[in-house]
């Protein structure tokens, strides 16, 4: 039994080795509303190379906490990059673990005052509604900030290495399985990554995540 188990959640891109499972369960826990330092760098090592990110507490503090200590627990391990728009954005943030994913879905933050314009290279929060945000990331890959300043998507960090590689992730899907707002990402939620192995199999993803200093 032990062993089937061990195999399912593997194919589903979950290790039963990681201690923060249990906690990744359990979204109210303290230990994700702990703050974070002013600057942090989080790496993505991820099946185009390692990707790194300065985070800039001083932004989007809330939006800010949730992504350092979701990386601190390990929510973005064998997360893929489902959603792609060549030249524009690369998204990511779903969890491939259908428990983990659908404790977080409607974990929602309120919004932080808009500080600092999605230009190139800058990582947000994407959200279908005010006070939406929960989990799901994405990469600016072009001055988008005519059009999402005034959403207004509020940036937390911004890439410092790597962000070369997220340009050549592969597009092949496009949206896959849809933003938040298209209102398709159901049948992600309830298979996870074994779901998406079946659907997209050649998504790229992030290997790990960890905050380096």
């Amino acid at each position: 039994m032990r062993l089937f188990l061990t195999a399912a959640l593997a194919i589903a891109g979950v290790s039963l080795l990681s201690q923060d499972r249990a906690l990744l369960l359990k979204p109210d826990s303290p230990e994700f509303t702990a703050p974070t330092p002013a600057v942090c760098v989080v790496r993505l090592e991820t099946t185009k190379g390692n990707v790194d990110i300065e985070v800039t507490r001083a932004w989007a503090p809330i939006g800010a906490d949730r992504f350092v200590n979701l990386v601190r627990h390990g929510y973005y391990n064998d997360n893929r990059f489902f959603r792609v728009a060549p030249g524009r954005w690369v998204q990511f943030g779903i969890n491939g673990d259908p428990a983990i994913a659908k404790a977080w879905r409607t974990r929602t933050l309120k919004d932080d005052p808009f500080v600092t314009s999605n230009t190139r290279g800058t990582v947000a929060f994407a959200f279908a509604v005010p006070n939406g945000r929960t989990t799901q990331i994405f990469f600016n890959l072009r001055d988008n900030s005519a059009t999402h300043d005034k959403e207004p998507f509020t940036p937390f960090g911004r890439v410092v290495a790597g962000l070369d590689l997220i340009d050549t992730v592969n597009a092949e899907y496009g949206e896959g399985p849809g933003g938040i707002r298209a209102g398709k990402q159901d049948p992600y939620f309830e298979g996870g990554n074994a779901w998406l192995l079946k659907e997209f199999p050649k998504l790229d993803y992030i290997r790990s995540a960890h905050v380096l200093r």
